[in-house]
């Protein structure tokens, strides 16, 4: 399942009780949301992704890989936003970190091994 669709079923069980009343709330058939949530997003038409969207308070920001910016990605800007320049170099450096663990195992690892002989090695005297 793509993150949009996934983003978008979180959102209906977050801010409404269920699909049906989702689908009365925003005009659109039932049957059309439920398939649209079991198959995929894609298959739907963009006029009713972007309603849909738009009631659930998506926010879609494209690129080389869009992102569909809900709440919580939304607070993580703005707290990024509030950071000074080193605070922001330590996101960044987190971030490029924990996105090579899901990436590269392998590199991780080794990562984890430097990380470890720098905890271990001697301090230098001044």
């Amino acid at each position: 399942m793509d993150e949009l669709t996934k983003l978008i079923k979180t959102e209906i069980k977050k801010q409404f009780r269920s699909v049906r009343q989702f689908s009365m709330y925003i005009g659109v058939p039932q049957s059309t949301i439920v398939t649209a949530l079991q198959k995929g997003i894609g298959g739907t038409s963009f006029e009713t992704i972007m309603h849909i969207c738009d009631v659930l308070d998506i926010k879609p920001v494209a690129g080389e890989n869009p992102v569909f910016l809900d709440g919580e990605k939304r607070e993580l800007l703005d707290r990024y936003a509030r950071l000074d320049a080193e605070g922001k170099q330590a996101v960044r450096a987190l971030a490029a970190i924990e996105l090579l663990r899901v990436t590269d195992a392998e590199a991780y690892a080794d990562l984890g091994k430097k990380l470890e002989a720098a905890e271990t090695a001697p301090i230098p005297e001044e």
